[in-house]
C-alpha cells in the first residue's frame, strides 16, 4: 500500500517544477497537481499494475494539464453567429492589407535596431532562441553556461529589449 502523504510531499515540487516547463500559470499547475493526486487516491486499488509511480505521476500531469489547455481553447467569450461572421477576404481589401503588412514591417525593424542595442551575449541569446528556434538545453552547450544562467540571461534581455520599446514608443 502507498503512503499517499509522503508519496505528495516527496513529488510535489518536482511535479510542479516539471509542470513549470508547460505553462507559467503557478495556479493551473497546483491544480493539475491536486488533481492527479486526487485521481491516484480515487484509483488507488489499480495501482497494482504501475510499476514507476514516479513517472505515472509525470505523465499523468502532463496529461492534465494538456486536457486544460485544450479545454481553455475551447472557451470563447464570444459565439460566433452567421451575423458577425465575415470571411477574411470581405473584411480587408488589399489596401488595408498591405498597410498592415507595412506597419508589421516597422515594427520588425523596431525589433532588430533594439536587439542590437543589447551587449552581444543578450543579442545571442535572443539569436538563438526567436531567430533559430533553439531550445534552451540547446542553447546551454552552445553558449557554455548552465540551465539557469540561460534563463536568467534571456529573462534580462527581454526586459531590457521592453525598456527599450518603451523608450522610443514605437511598437
Amino acid at each position: 500500500m502507498i503512503n499517499f502523504t509522503e508519496l505528495y510531499y516527496n513529488q510535489v515540487d518536482n511535479l510542479f517544477a516539471f509542470g513549470s516547463k508547460f505553462s507559467s500559470d503557478r495556479e493551473l499547475i497546483k491544480d493539475c497537481i491536486q488533481d492527479v493526486f486526487v485521481k491516484l487516491f480515487a484509483k488507488r486499488n489499480e495501482l497494482t499494475q504501475v510499476t514507476n509511480i514516479e513517472s505515472y505521476l509525470y505523465a499523468s500531469l502532463r496529461n492534465r494539464i494538456n486536457d486544460e489547455f485544450r479545454r481553455n481553447t475551447h472557451l470563447c467569450d464570444n459565439e460566433i453567429t452567421d451575423q458577425n461572421y465575415t470571411p477574411n477576404n470581405e473584411k480587408f481589401d488589399a489596401m488595408e492589407k498591405a498597410e498592415l503588412q507595412a506597419e508589421d514591417q516597422k515594427k520588425v525593424l523596431a525589433v532588430a535596431q533594439y536587439v542590437k542595442q543589447l551587449p552581444p551575449r543578450q543579442q545571442q541569446i535572443i539569436n538563438l532562441y526567436y531567430i533559430e528556434e533553439r531550445k534552451y538545453d540547446d542553447i546551454c552547450q552552445i553558449m557554455g553556461i548552465n540551465y539557469q544562467s540561460v534563463r536568467n540571461l534571456m529573462h534580462r534581455s527581454l526586459i531590457k529589449l521592453r525598456g527599450l520599446a518603451a523608450k522610443s514608443e514605437a511598437i
